[in-house]
């Protein structure tokens, strides 16, 4: 078996490749999601906004461990993402994603949720277009 250090320099073979272009297909279909919501004449629900914002974040620091080759837990937090890439990438500068884990559960469930302002939700798409910036350069796949 091999090492994590031994995995982060193997070139991905073709599989690998597709799976994280899945990821990044499905983030950035949360991302646009998040974008567009925010073209809504009237009634934005800023909640889902900051949720699919979180969402995007999220699976582009997956596709990345997937990249890697780099197993992750079935985990919304991303403190415990960053934690598990800080080995191949400068989690330094994506330290403020921290505050979009929140988003992930208590923006769907009533009882849980609390109002998401749309200073937040704007935040939030800024600070998942971060996210992707940071890992797109890593990956170089595109």
């Amino acid at each position: 078996m091999r090492s994590e250090r031994e995995k982060l320099f193997m070139a991905p073979n073709e599989d690998i490749i597709h799976n994280v272009k899945k990821w990044i297909n499905y983030a950035e279909e949360d991302l646009r999601l998040a974008k567009h919501s925010l073209t809504l004449e009237s009634g934005c629900p800023f909640r889902l906004t900051a949720y699919h914002a979180q969402q995007c974040a999220e699976k582009y620091l997956k596709a990345l461990l997937v990249f890697h080759q780099i197993d992750f837990p079935y985990t919304h937090s991303i403190t415990r993402l960053l934690e598990i890439c800080s080995g191949i990438i400068n989690t330094n500068e994506l330290t403020e994603a921290e505050i979009l884990t929140p988003f992930a559960i208590t923006t769907r469930y009533p009882g849980e949720d609390e109002e998401v302002t749309k200073e937040e939700a704007l935040d939030a798409i800024r600070i998942a277009d971060l996210v992707k910036e940071k890992v797109i350069l890593q990956l170089k796949l595109t």
